[in-house]
């Protein structure tokens, strides 16, 4: 394996619209969400290392999850695992994992990949991944894997691109924001739209001139810890400094407002694994469109619903059609699948009635 090969895989997000099986405390990236064996971030894991050296694969989360990651990953060292010590969206953490890699290995070629998505051909992922880590060692490129869309979905960004290229590897004409329905439509019609999975490839050295241009006050911040960076003083240097970093995307912070941005349609199936639908989405049905893990059902004019308990439980279901089924301990959860956006404001509700204890 190519020792310049790097991947930082974001963990740290805390997977609201799961609930009640994702909570602050154990979010969906350490739930074994699809019935595979294997938790969301062991599968990304195993993705990446089959291209990438184990020991460069570095975990970013925030502080409270560092057992969890080491518990569920016990082939990564603490070295591996940067830690957040407050909650500052993606550009402050891809730039201090940046610097730390750099610091390591000023030669090194990244991938920064999120820890809950889908991806069903991971030998066509690494091939794609292995496509931008050798235009990215030839160019000062900023690039991002972009989805096929297969309809117009309002829940994604979009990503256009210079259709005037037969290219394979297109630049970026410009990043849009999640559209209406009908805004989505137009975007598909026209042929040069893709959706942003937010994956993104480069070289240390670009991404890090990057953030140097475009965010001047966020690079000063992290480039005065450098001394700090993979030593004992690295953990006091962040507690102190993190929380002043701005609360700001990688999307926003330099991609948007970068030149040199480069997407490649990717070739496998995808799935960003945001919601109890999207899950539903990808998991096998029964034969009335039931979609079950974990559970025995038992079904009467039951179809198209989500239903997933703990240990084998036996669920009756009689007359409910596109719900979601969901029960954990003390929590359980019917709800319908066409108000899922809704799950995170119920979490709300919940911890006001009955305590925190339970989101």
């Amino acid at each position: 394996m190519n020792k310049n090969y790097y991947a930082i895989l974001m963990a740290g997000g805390v997977g609201s619209r799961f609930w009640p099986v994702s909570t602050e405390a154990f979010p969906k990236q350490f739930h074994d969400m699809l019935g595979t064996g294997d938790t969301l971030i062991q599968k990304t894991f195993k993705r990446l290392a089959k291209l990438i050296p184990q020991e460069n694969i570095f975990i970013l989360t925030n502080e409270r999850y560092n057992d969890l990651v080491l518990e569920q990953l016990p082939q990564v060292t603490q070295r591996q695992v940067v830690l957040e010590p407050a909650m500052r969206n993606t550009a402050p953490c891809i730039l201090y994992a940046s610097l730390k890699i750099q610091k390591e290995n000023p030669d090194a070629i990244m991938i920064v990949a999120p820890s809950d998505h889908w991806i069903e051909d991971e030998t066509t992922f690494s091939n794609n991944v292995q496509q931008a880590f050798d235009f990215c060692a030839e160019n000062d490129a900023l690039m991002t894997l972009g989805i096929q869309p297969t309809f117009p979905n309002t829940g994604y960004g979009y990503i256009e691109f210079d259709k005037t290229s037969n290219e394979t590897i297109k630049a970026v004409n410009q990043f849009r924001e999640k559209p209406d329905y009908e805004t989505a439509k137009e975007f598909i019609s026209q042929g040069n739209f893709l959706w942003n999975a937010g994956i993104f490839m480069w070289s240390v050295k670009s991404v890090i001139k990057a953030f140097q241009s475009s965010q001047p006050a966020l690079y000063e911040l992290f480039k005065n810890g450098l001394a700090t960076y993979n030593t004992e003083l690295e953990y006091d240097f962040i507690q102190e400094n993190y929380a002043k970093s701005e609360n700001i995307s990688v999307d926003y912070a330099i991609m948007e407002k970068s030149k040199n941005v480069y997407v490649l349609a990717a070739e496998f199936d995808w799935n960003d694994l945001g919601t109890w639908g999207s899950l539903y989405d990808k998991l096998d049905k029964d034969e009335t469109g039931n979609a079950v893990v974990n559970s025995r059902t038992l079904t009467q004019d039951a179809s198209g619903n989500m239903i997933r308990t703990k240990n084998n439980k036996i669920v009756v279901v009689d007359g409910l059609k596109d719900y979601i089924i969901v029960d954990k301990e003390d929590v359980l959860l019917i709800y319908p699948k066409a108000k899922e956006q809704d799950i995170k404001k119920v979490l709300q509700k919940v911890k006001g009635e009955f305590g925190e204890q339970y989101g």
